[in-house]
C-alpha cells in the first residue's frame, strides 16, 4: 500500500466525521442555509490563496524539474477552484473582497505556511494532501441531484479532473516522503483542521 493510501486509511475516522458533519450533510440534502454556505465560500477563497502560496514555497525547494512541473499544474488547479467561488459569488451576490479570516481559517493557513516555510518537502506534501483527497472523496460521496443549489460544488469535486489533481499531489507525497512521525502528524493535523474549518463555517 502506498504511503498516501496508508495515511488516508489511518485518518478514515476524521474523514467520516467530515462527511457526517452538519455542514456537509446540509449541502448533501440542500438544507444548508445559503448564508452559511456564502460564509464558507468567502473563507475558502481566503484559504486557497494561502494554499497556492504553500505550493509556491514547495516549488521553490523542488529537487527536480519534473516536480516543478507537477506543482505548476497543481497551482493551476487552484484557479479552477477559485472559478467555482467566483461563479457562486456572482450569482448569489457574495462579497469576496476584504474577507476577514475566522480563527479556524487562520489556524489552517498559518499551519500550512509555517510548514511550507520550515519543513522538508515530504512534510509539506503531507500537510497539503488531506485537503485535496478529502474534497475529492466528498464530491464522489455526495449526489449532485439531491444537493439543489450546491450541486455545482459537488460536481466540481466529483469531477475526474479533480481526482487526477489529488492523485498528482499524492504522487509527490509517495515519491518524496516517508512514514516518519512528522509526516503522519502533519497529515493528521491537516485533517483535524479540515473538520474545524467546516464547523466554523457552520457556526460563524
Amino acid at each position: 500500500m502506498s504511503l498516501s493510501a496508508q495515511l488516508w486509511s489511518e485518518n478514515a475516522d476524521l474523514a467520516a466525521d467530515v462527511l457526517a458533519h452538519r455542514f456537509v450533510r446540509g449541502m448533501a440534502d440542500a438544507t444548508l442555509p445559503r448564508e452559511r454556505f456564502a460564509a464558507y465560500l468567502a473563507q475558502d477563497a481566503f484559504f486557497l490563496e494561502s494554499f497556492a502560496r504553500a505550493y509556491a514555497l514547495a516549488l521553490a525547494r523542488s529537487p527536480d524539474i519534473a516536480t516543478v512541473l507537477v506543482l505548476a499544474d497543481l497551482i493551476a488547479g487552484i484557479r479552477e477552484e477559485l472559478g467555482l467561488h467566483a461563479s457562486y459569488a456572482a450569482s448569489w451576490g457574495i462579497d469576496m473582497i476584504d474577507v476577514q479570516p475566522l480563527a479556524a481559517t487562520s489556524a489552517y493557513t498559518e499551519f500550512l505556511l509555517a510548514t511550507a516555510a520550515t519543513q522538508d518537502v515530504g512534510v509539506i506534501y503531507a500537510a497539503m494532501t488531506p485537503c485535496m483527497r478529502l474534497y475529492a472523496w466528498l464530491g464522489q460521496s455526495l449526489d449532485p441531484e439531491r444537493a439543489g443549489p450546491y450541486a455545482q460544488w459537488v460536481q466540481t469535486y466529483a469531477d475526474p479532473d479533480f481526482e487526477n489533481i489529488a492523485r498528482l499531489l499524492e504522487g509527490l507525497l509517495d515519491a518524496q516522503a516517508d512514514g516518519t512521525p512528522a509526516v503522519r502528524g502533519a497529515y493528521r493535523r491537516a485533517m483535524r483542521l479540515e473538520l474545524a474549518f467546516f464547523e466554523a463555517a457552520f457556526t460563524a
